[in-house]
């Protein structure tokens, strides 16, 4: 990973009884070491590198080149300096008025198209909530869009089952089904908790025992102020980024999928996304 130490190092023990000081290791990319090799001020051992805890890293004493104010990647140094805990800034929720500039912005700069984006945030959603499942759809108001005559097609043909009405009784629900993905009302639409069929699916979900999970915003949520009222999700996926709403999502996990969004894209809205893991298009936070 980019670490060199100048001197052999013995690991046998010395006849002293005092320990010997830790090899004074040195990087070779100082700017840069946070983001790859995760250091965090604690000695490293001779295997995967570190730095004197005599010259902290980025200080003239360790490397002869004084400590950049600002890190690649989103990372500051903590305002112990940087002999401190390195830390990566918050992933601020956006608004909705930012989240629909941004959207417009991959649409319009960036070439993607609609259904291109939804097909990347769906299958991100889908990893999200399990790596094998045999889904059932209930889609009470088919929009006459294309875009979603297509999909509902395609589902259609790969024999996806879908369901002519949602059971009443919160038990035949909790018996036949692991969990619910909530997108009774889509990722853009408005509070709409007292129109039908919402009404009747919400009251429903407001009851059942197994996870929801649900889609960027919970059902009968306002995208800036949050629940009040609405259903109360296990798991939430944000898409591209959290939204206002995320700040009172109390659920157990609280995933986001927008490892596509250009770089360019998550320094102008100051999105300060977490590391993606290997090849995976979300991220818990």
């Amino acid at each position: 990973m980019g670490w060199d130490h100048p001197t052999a190092w013995n690991p046998k023990p010395r006849t002293p009884t005092r320990p010997p000081p830790p090899p004074p290791w040195r990087c070779r990319v100082p700017s840069r070491c946070c983001l790859w090799a995760g250091c965090d001020g604690s000695p490293r051992p001779a295997q995967g590198g570190g730095r004197s805890p005599a010259a902290p890293l980025g200080s003239p004493g360790a490397t002869g080149i004084p400590a950049p104010a600002r890190l690649p990647g989103g990372l500051r140094f903590p305002p112990g300096g940087p002999g401190g805990r390195w830390r990566r800034p918050r992933f601020h929720p956006r608004s909705k008025a930012e989240a629909e500039a941004m959207e417009k912005e991959l649409l319009e700069d960036y070439r993607f198209g609609r259904q291109q984006l939804i097909e990347i945030w769906g299958h991100a959603c889908a990893v999200a909530v399990t790596k094998d499942y045999e889904p059932t759809i209930f889609y009470p108001k088919r929009s006459p869009d294309p875009l979603y005559r297509d999909f509902t097609t395609q589902c259609e043909k790969m024999d996806i089952p879908f369901l002519s009405y949602l059971p009443t009784e919160v038990q035949l629900i909790n018996d036949a089904y692991n969990a619910v993905v909530d997108a009774v009302l889509g990722a853009e639409a408005e509070v709409a908790e007292g129109t039908e069929p919402c009404a009747a699916i919400l009251a429903t979900l407001k009851h059942i025992r197994i996870p929801i999970v649900s889609l960027d915003v919970p059902s009968g949520w306002a995208a800036e102020a949050g629940g009040s009222g609405g259903i109360s999700p296990d798991v939430l996926v944000s898409l591209a980024a959290p939204k206002e709403c995320a700040r009172r999502f109390l659920g157990r996990q609280h995933f986001v999928a927008g490892r596509f969004l250009p770089y360019d894209v998550q320094r102008k809205f100051e999105l300060n996304p977490p590391e993606y893991p290997g090849t995976e298009c979300v991220v818990a936070l």
